[in-house]
């Protein structure tokens, strides 16, 4: 499915409210159709990219992964385990996604279109160079405005129709503060400021986020998008901005951040019953 590329790490709505606003408007999917939706979709390539996500755990903690030598691969393997985090995801998702939304979304998603948009999405977010895939879409982009091309706004429809800036700002932050808060209380780090503050001082930082974010959303779209005419393009944003699709794509949204949350509070805990490593 569309989706961000990796931020580091800085649910516009929590999990059970979405979940509480969604599940009653029609019959929940079963989870076999639920399993077979998350495999067409790609969401267990988007679930499994979050593993690469935790490179910037350390950094956040103000720690040097490597002074835990291959102690640190081995937790990132096992607390981001792809079966485990797929399996947390269908579970919510079984629950809270009505099946007519399930079924609207896995028609388009088996479509000709669907297939290769969610092959060019797959590609684009297991890419594990970050900064060549960026400095590619950034040129991209710049050629596109460069000639005034309609394509720029095209794209920039698409991400809007999947509320990229906005959903993402409060859940990118709900996960820091998630983070910082579980390695606080595993003694890992000793916070300045109680959480109050910290969601205040996070709160200043929004509109510098969503510049950040609106930028690099566009950016990452004309690379995924690059081997697509602007008719497909037009016909995907199309499909993202109807109702059921949105049903969809906000719940979805959720269950995603709230599963890399959930792994980064158990990365935390796990990390103050480390030692460093003695070979260093």
């Amino acid at each position: 499915m569309h989706r961000l590329s990796r931020l580091p790490l800085t649910l516009c709505f929590g999990l059970a409210v979405m979940v509480s606003l969604i599940a009653p408007m029609a019959r929940a999917a079963d989870r076999e159709r639920v399993d077979a939706f998350l495999e067409v979709t790609g969401f267990d390539v988007a679930l499994e990219s979050i593993r690469l996500s935790a490179d910037s755990a350390p950094e956040m903690l103000g720690i040097d992964a490597d002074a835990f030598g291959s102690e640190w691969s081995r937790l990132v393997r096992e607390v981001f385990e792809t079966d485990l985090m797929l399996d947390m995801g269908a579970g919510i998702l079984a629950q809270a996604l009505s099946d007519d939304a399930l079924e609207h979304a896995s028609d388009f998603y088996a479509s000709d279109l669907g297939r290769r948009l969610v092959a060019a999405e797959n590609a684009s977010h297991m890419e594990e160079d970050d900064a060549a895939r960026a400095e590619a879409g950034d040129a991209i982009l710049n050629g596109l405005r460069g000639i005034d091309s309609p394509r720029v706004d095209l794209l920039a429809r698409l991400n809007g129709a999947s509320d990229v800036e906005d959903s993402s700002i409060k859940a990118l932050q709900e996960v820091q503060i998630r983070f910082l808060m579980a390695a606080a209380g595993a003694g890992v780090i000793e916070l300045q400021m109680e959480e109050p503050d910290l969601r205040e001082a996070m709160r200043a930082q929004e509109p510098e986020m969503r510049a950040s974010i609106k930028e690099n959303a566009l950016a990452g779209a004309a690379y995924t998008y690059q081997a697509f005419s602007d008719e497909e393009v037009l016909v995907y944003a199309k499909a993202l901005e109807d109702p059921q699709m949105q049903e969809v794509y906000a719940l979805m949204n959720a269950v995603q951040f709230e599963i890399m949350a959930n792994r980064f509070e158990e990365v935390a805990q796990r990390l103050g019953t480390m030692q460093p490593s003695q070979d260093l």
